[in-house]
């Protein structure tokens, strides 16, 4: 990865930008304060970057409502109002003040295009540059986040919030070194910066420093004690170190002061989840979907703890509504295939168990399902194909040598099958997979071995009456009939539906 690769030279260039002087080449304008509270720089943060800077901010009405309506506080206006100001000023962008409140209502689709012609025509705006690493940070696209954010910092590298940024940035890297450094970086800048610290933090729960961790979120609390993303890192450190209570604590902390976040709820949902109260998991995963109904994680979650529940009619539903919400996504394939399986639709099932596939190509499980799936509908020759990737991805199942043997059975290869069924037996010696290894030989006419099977199926499984009959018939059958014209009795049959 390029941002592996460049991890000594960055560390380098950090501490060069650290003992550097803070300087501003440029006055801080309008539209830049505006650029940056739409990218989520808090008001306090600014008020201390613009207290140390030259602005040219005129002292208008409606340049103080535009910075309010963009969500300046009155702590930012007053540092705008006090900061040394240029001769000339740069009025409010009313397109950038458009950027603002999409940025802000989440709107990104919308905010891309305008925000993209406001780069284009100011293409020396840091802030205008973060405003972009911000949105695309929020449209998953790190890469492109990681180039907006350097060249940010190239054309103000003073600025500390781009270092801290850019510390998120390397996180989503798993580089948690260059996120260590990126923050310390801003924190030498500013050392009130709450957000340097929580990301700081995240460098630490990455590299397993956990303490370390918890003590840069601290610090970051107790600068901005509001901050739910705060409360919900930690809430994830909290979990990695197996703090159940903790976590717990944390993410209830992070709902109490931001009700509109649905992180915190499907995060509680899990633990739930992983403690077994499913009732508690579903309400948490709802009230998740309810703040964010288009998000794909969430009803996955749900879907799969209905389905752990046992409602095999709300998996199907909520998945199904996943689907039609998210055409391509990949999550929960397998699951609502179970769910049909236990309903017995074949038909749906299969389409469902080979997107899966098709998302983890390297998945026994699903393989062997779909070849379950496949030889329930009849379709022997593709089972036996799908049967033998699964027992190729993971050898030591019994249960997908002993599917494959079936499936190798029904299509009369029954060299191959005994074969396979006895990989079964040496993997799980159970009463039932010798029981399934005598029918196979019975059906080859080697009823001397078949009968050794029975044997050793009713000894271990002296309360199953079945073991017991099928080896007094193949008795009565040996004694009555001669080798050639013995053959598989039609009610020992072999059932894919183990």
């Amino acid at each position: 990865m390029r941002i592996r690769a460049l991890s000594l030279i960055v560390s380098l260039l950090l501490i060069l930008v650290a003992l550097c002087p803070i300087s501003q080449a440029s006055p801080i304008a309008c539209t830049e304060i505006i650029a940056w509270l739409g990218a989520g720089v808090s008001s306090h943060r600014l008020a201390k970057v613009v207290r140390n800077a030259e602005t040219n901010i005129d002292q208008s009405v409606e340049t103080n409502h535009a910075l309010r309506q963009a969500g300046a506080t009155a702590e930012l206006i007053a540092a705008v109002a006090e900061a040394p100001a240029a001769l000339n000023f740069d009025p409010c962008s009313t397109k950038t003040s458009e950027v603002n409140q999409l940025l802000r209502s989440q709107q990104f689709d919308l905010a891309e295009p305008k925000l993209h012609d406001l780069v284009s025509t100011r293409p020396t705006s840091a802030a205008l540059h973060f405003a972009m690493g911000f949105l695309r940070t929020k449209q998953g696209d790190i890469d492109s986040a990681f180039d907006e954010y350097s060249t940010a910092k190239e054309l103000m590298p003073e600025f500390p919030e781009t270092h801290a940024r850019l510390a998120y940035v390397f996180y989503r890297y798993d580089d948690g070194d260059s996120a260590i450094a990126e923050a310390r970086t801003a924190l030498s800048m500013n050392p009130g910066n709450a957000e340097a610290y929580r990301y700081l933090g995240l460098g630490h729960s990455l590299n397993e420093a956990y303490k370390a961790a918890l003590h840069a979120f601290q610090k970051s609390l107790a600068m901005e004690p509001e901050s739910a993303e705060t409360y919900y890192d930690m809430g994830i450190t909290l979990r990695q170190m197996g703090n159940t209570s903790g976590a717990m604590a944390a993410y209830r902390e992070a709902i109490r002061r931001d009700p509109t976040s649905w992180e915190p709820h499907n995060n509680l949902g899990m633990i739930f989840h992983d403690l077994g109260d499913y009732e508690h998991a579903i309400g948490e995963y709802q009230a998740a979907k309810r703040i964010a109904p288009l998000e794909a994680t969430a009803r996955y979650n749900l879907g799969n703890t209905y389905w752990d529940q046992g409602d095999v009619a709300a998996t199907i539903n909520e998945l199904r509504e996943l689907y039609r919400i998210h055409p391509d996504s990949k999550l929960g394939h397998h699951v609502l295939a179970m769910a049909f399986m236990a309903k017995h639709d074949y038909e749906h099932a299969i389409p469902e168990l080979k997107l899966a596939i098709v998302a983890n190509p390297t998945n026994a499980s699903a393989h062997r399902v779909l070849g379950q799936a496949l030889l329930l509908s009849k379709s022997s020759t593709e089972a036996v194909r799908e049967l033998r990737i699964a027992v190729a991805l993971g050898p030591d199942s019994a249960l997908s040598h002993h599917y494959l043997a079936t499936a190798l059975f029904q299509a009369q290869s029954f060299d191959d099958a005994a074969l396979e069924f006895r990989e079964a037996v040496r993997l799980e010696p159970t009463a039932n997979n010798h029981y399934y290894l005598a029918g196979c030989l019975m059906s080859m006419g080697r009823n001397s071995e078949a009968l050794k099977e029975l044997d050793l199926a009713a000894q271990m499984d002296p309360g199953q009456s079945l073991y017991r009959e099928r080896k007094e018939e193949l008795i009565r059958l040996i004694r009555s009939s001669s080798t050639s014209e013995l053959s598989l009795p039609s009610h020992f049959e072999m059932n894919p539906a183990k």
